[in-house]
């Protein structure tokens, strides 16, 4: 335990430096600590060692994990499928997937249903790679999206988030990150909305991603250490 408070400590002086060699304030990122896979013993130990922003790809593992963790902010970084979405809702507080119109549906219908009085903070996955495995919206049906989820008011939408290509050089993630940026300033522009979040850049990019207007990273390997 020592060592993941040792490695979540050395993430937060990462986010720093690179705020700061962006010429940005570390307090206007979110490191979200990815627990996916382990335990929840070792994830409250990060609770512990003071993360205060949890994710998780898949449903099922935060809905298991969460009462046996210290409170924390639960945000869901991995696809939701509309059979998950009650479940989703019940644990998480933040939802950085949503992509589709069916989804936007799903999300408010339950919402108004069973939470009458509650808005949840969500963002639109953008397939900005156009990778045919990947979830997200593409680029030009962002906006069609976006409109749509405007239109529900029980969602908050917060901004774009994006998973790019993987490659080995941290600089293969950059144009990826900056087309997301973009695309959400020129949102920002057609709705005259904030849209003051942008969820990108893992453990091994995540530097990259606060150099391009990142506010919220999502790292788990750099924290937890490597997946069994």
């Amino acid at each position: 335990m020592t060592d993941l408070a040792e490695r979540l400590a050395e993430v937060r002086r990462r986010v720093a430096k690179a705020a700061t060699d962006a010429a940005r304030d570390a307090s206007e990122i979110t490191l979200i600590a990815v627990g996916k896979t382990f335990p929840a013993d070792i994830v409250g130990a990060a609770v512990d060692a003071g993360a205060t922003d949890l994710g998780e790809n898949r449903v099922q593992e935060g809905v298991a994990k969460k009462p046996l963790v210290p409170p924390a902010r639960w945000h869901l970084i991995g696809p939701l499928q509309r059979n998950k979405a009650k479940a989703a809702l019940e644990s998480f507080d933040f939802i950085h997937t949503v992509d589709r119109l069916e989804l936007v549906d799903r999300l408010q219908t339950l919402l108004v249903k069973h939470w009458p009085e509650r808005r949840i903070p969500v963002l639109l996955e953008v397939n900005v790679g156009r990778e045919p495995q990947k979830a997200g919206v593409l680029p030009e049906d962002a906006h069609d999206l976006l409109q749509h989820v405007l239109a529900c008011d029980r969602l908050d939408v917060r901004g774009l988030m994006v998973i790019p290509p993987w490659g080995d050089d941290p600089e293969a993630s950059r144009p990826y990150f900056r087309k997301l940026r973009e695309l959400r300033d020129a949102l920002r522009v057609a709705e005259r909305i904030p849209l003051p979040d942008l969820s990108m850049g893992m453990s091994h990019d995540f530097e990259v991603a606060i150099a391009e207007g990142a506010t919220m990273v999502r790292v788990g390997t750099a924290i937890f250490g490597p997946r069994g």
